[in-house]
């Protein structure tokens, strides 16, 4: 699979980030924010994966680094998420974590050829579960997505959900995804050993073929 193709099916494959509709564009408007924007808004979108409640207007928005831990089925995984550079992303996965909304859920997708990325977060497994809401893109057009980089799935401008991926090796994608976070090599190495065994069926782009359960995600 080539990068352009790979890249293609990461932003299709997201499907409906913020809920279950099978329409891809984004039911409210979500425009497209510049990286550091403490302008935050999280409309409604689609039908939750598991019920939760959308971040609060006038909340403190994150201004430093907040540091998370998925605990997987595979182990560990470290990420020091970037509060100062990407607010409204890193507030949103805060507060799914916390509400507990990524516990027991599974990775549904790793690719292994063109792009090399895990994807979780959505509670569904079928990669078009969401929270039931959308938030703009935090970006500057710098983005890249070297090994360690943790980013953002969508299905568009302005779709975000609670889909992420986790970039295993040096990936490259137009800048068009969130980048809110970054593995410890301890994380790195998990995520790594997850890819070695590739998805089922042998497939460059699929289910792991070792199932990856996040158990819970911690922060602070």
């Amino acid at each position: 699979m080539s990068a352009a193709l790979a890249a293609s099916a990461l932003l299709l494959l997201a499907g409906c980030s913020g809920g279950m509709s099978n329409d891809a564009a984004p039911a409210s408007s979500a425009p497209a924010a510049s990286a550091g924007s403490a302008e935050c808004a999280y409309p409604a979108s689609g039908q939750p994966a598991v019920d939760v409640t959308p971040p609060t207007e006038g909340t403190d928005r994150p201004t430093g680094e907040v540091e998370a831990v998925l605990q997987t089925s595979a182990g560990d995984i470290p990420i020091t998420l970037t509060g100062e550079r990407t607010p409204c992303t890193v507030e949103s996965f805060v507060s799914l974590a916390q509400q507990q909304y990524f516990s027991n859920t599974e990775c549904h997708r790793l690719t292994t050829s063109g792009i090399f990325v895990l994807q979780c977060g959505d509670p569904t497994g079928t990669g078009r579960g969401g929270p039931g809401y959308r938030f703009a893109d935090e970006l500057d057009g710098s983005e890249t997505y070297p090994a360690g980089t943790v980013a953002m799935a969508n299905a568009g401008p302005g779709t975000n959900g609670s889909q992420f991926f986790l970039v295993y090796e040096d990936t490259q994608l137009q800048p068009d995804y969130t980048v809110f976070g970054r593995m410890s090599p301890e994380g790195l190495a998990v995520v790594q050993g997850i890819a070695a065994t590739g998805a089922e069926g042998g497939a460059a782009d699929g289910r792991p073929a070792t199932p990856v359960t996040i158990t819970d995600v911690t922060v602070g």
